[in-house]
């Protein structure tokens, strides 16, 4: 049996402050192993990120740890990311926004990454309580978008992500199936380059919190609206 409506929440830097958690790690690092082994962790994360395509802590403080075998403070960062308080860096209203669109529909959680720090990591922020345990997490999810319609099978979507990449390429796979809301959080989201390269979304915000204010009309209006201005082009 399908939903009316489901909302598809990204986590990173959508409902979690992400930049704000790598800049705690970056801090860390920098007093634990030093600033040219803190460089080169990240240099590990980014090396990481281009070979799977989402972000992996844990698998850089595995290749960390093969050039640096014997490093005395490597536990100490292992502890740091398995027991950092992801909750703390829920953006403002966060859990609200959840809250207020369950009269709508079901909130589910729509994230890349790991199977090991990414679900810890959602459970430790708080957000899988506040949707009731309804997360998927994918290492491409713009491309599992049957699995997703299988699971949470629903007349219409409404997808809040930072990534304009990941809004234009669902919107062009479900059209007018889908709303597409852009809060302009985090480094993606302010990139000039990626601002220019991909369509405006249906709806754009400055933070995540102003979704309390938004109704079931506000939602489904302005995936129709986009549909109109598509006609007429």
């Amino acid at each position: 049996m399908g939903h009316k409506l489901v909302f598809l929440f990204d986590v990173d830097n959508t409902l979690l402050d992400n930049d704000r958690v790598s800049a705690d790690l970056k801090q860390h690092l920098d007093k634990e192993v030093g600033h040219e082994r803190q460089q080169r962790y990240w240099e590990f994360f980014e090396e990481l990120r281009s070979e799977l395509g989402y972000a992996d802590y844990l698998g850089a403080l595995q290749r960390y740890r093969s050039e640096y075998p014997r490093d005395p403070n490597l536990l100490t960062v292992s502890e740091f990311l398995v027991e950092y308080p992801f909750a703390n860096r829920l953006f403002p209203n966060s859990l609200d926004v959840i809250d207020h669109v369950k009269q709508y529909g079901v909130p589910v959680i729509l994230s890349d990454g790991d199977v090991v720090f990414q679900p810890r990591k959602i459970r430790r922020s708080a957000l899988f309580d506040a949707v009731d345990g309804n997360v998927l997490i994918y290492v491409h999810k713009e491309i599992e978008l049957d699995d997703i319609l299988e699971r949470y099978p629903a007349d219409h979507y409404v997808l809040i992500d930072d990534k304009l990449r990941i809004l234009t390429a669902i919107k062009k796979a479900w059209g007018g199936r889908v709303t597409t809301v852009f809060p302009r959080q985090g480094h993606y989201a302010t990139d000039p380059k990626v601002l220019a390269t991909y369509p405006a979304a249906d709806i754009s915000i400055s933070r995540i919190g102003e979704l309390v204010d938004f109704n079931l009309q506000d939602f489904l209006g302005a995936a129709n609206a986009a549909d109109d201005r598509a006609a007429i082009a």
